[in-house]
């Protein structure tokens, strides 16, 4: 597997790795949803260099994660804006940010909490069967092949 062709590979985690799985595209996913949306803004809050900023956005954008807004007219500069698809990648980033809060917070705690809207609560992020709406762990999943998975996959099952 090489790392410039894992959009190819029949892997759902491989072809998302090749949209967010560098550090620098996960530090942004988590700027957008604090709602950073200007390209100055992301470069001074992370410290990125432009050159790799500018190809990390380029990404997004090319994948449908983010879309370039114009916000001012003379210079033309643009604004980042998450998509439905970018919007859908909030839970990736939740269950990263609950691995961190639980795995690797030092004596001072979480550097940030998370308040849901509508019940007013404080709250850790968790998935839960779409079925059933109990929790699910990882030693309690079976896989099998999918519709999508190679012919091979499907064969030896």
């Amino acid at each position: 597997m090489r790392w410039d062709t894992l959009e190819e590979e029949q892997c759902s985690l491989a072809r998302t790795v090749a949209v967010i799985g560098d550090r620098w595209s996960l530090l942004i996913l988590r700027e957008c949803f604090l709602r950073v949306r200007r390209f100055e803004e992301f470069q001074s809050r992370l410290g990125i260099t432009r050159h790799l900023l500018a190809d990390r956005l380029k990404k997004f954008v090319r994948y449908g994660v983010l879309r370039r807004a114009r916000y001012q007219e003379s210079p033309a500069r643009y604004e980042y804006i998450l998509t439905q698809r970018g919007l859908d990648l909030y839970p990736v980033v939740m269950s990263i940010v609950h691995w961190g809060d639980t795995h690797m917070v030092d004596e001072r705690g979480r550097p940030l909490l998370h308040q849901h809207k509508n019940c007013g609560k404080l709250f850790d992020p968790v998935m839960i069967c779409s079925e059933c709406g109990e929790p699910v762990h990882a030693k309690q999943v079976h896989t099998h092949p999918g519709p999508g998975a190679a012919k091979t996959a499907q064969a030896s099952s």
